[in-house]
């Protein structure tokens, strides 16, 4: 299951910089304009249409597939975290051995000195 997760967030790296590359080729609608001044030989790389049909439809192409690949991270992540059991209160075990075990206290963990003797404690000088 992890090693599934690792290949489809390495895919969505990939993606996501492709995705970026794609949208950054791509012109806008105001360079239109300066092909009317002298510069309309701009768009002869992707064919007489120029790029705006083939760099559209991948742009598609890839959001689609980045946002499925997305949705398939999330649901991974839902499953691993459905199996995992992190809550101390889902457990009954431990909760019914931390209140078999009785409570301890400092006075019954120190034995008393029956031959102490009050008179021999120093007192403390006052200042």
């Amino acid at each position: 299951m992890e090693t599934l997760q690792t290949i489809l967030l390495v895919l969505q790296v990939l993606m996501a910089v492709s995705l970026i590359g794609i949208i950054l080729i791509q012109h806008g609608k105001g360079a239109d304009a300066g092909a009317a001044f002298g510069s309309g030989a701009s768009n002869t790389v992707f064919g007489a249409q120029g790029s705006g049909n083939f760099l559209t439809k991948a742009t598609a192409i890839l959001a689609f597939a980045f946002l499925s690949n997305s949705l398939a991270l999330v649901y991974l992540a839902n499953q691993r975290v459905e199996t995992a059991n992190t809550s101390l209160m889902d457990d009954t075990s431990a909760v019914m051995e931390q209140m078999v075990e009785p409570p301890s206290s400092v006075i019954n963990e120190i034995p008393a000195d029956p031959e102490l003797n009050i008179s021999e404690i120093p007192e403390i000088p006052d200042n």
